[in-house]
């Protein structure tokens, strides 16, 4: 059995990261910032580790964070990658 992080917190985790805004990732993900910074406080709990600095309304990954970044995109990118194949061979449009 896998044993992973919720994968809404990994999303979450990704566009915040992308966007260098939990406001930014919050419009992305259609959720408030409250909710995204929920997410990455609530991965950040699971991971035993801060993933971002907080200054002011401000955002910067922590060497750990750019680190973990690194390692799950690819991830992330594959499972997206892969969704798209079999959705379109079921004959599903992408939005």
């Amino acid at each position: 059995m896998l044993t992973l992080p919720p994968l809404h917190t990994l999303i979450a985790f990704e566009a915040a990261a992308r966007h260098g805004s939990f406001l930014r990732a919050g419009e992305a993900l259609c959720i408030t910032p409250s909710a995204v910074s929920h997410r990455i406080k609530a991965l950040e709990d699971w991971l035993g580790q801060a993933l971002f600095l907080r200054i002011n309304r401000k955002i910067e990954l922590t060497a750990a964070g750019a680190a973990y970044l690194a390692q799950i995109r690819p991830a992330l990118e594959q499972i997206e990658t892969a969704s798209r194949q079999v959705r379109r061979q079921a004959g599903h449009t992408l939005r």
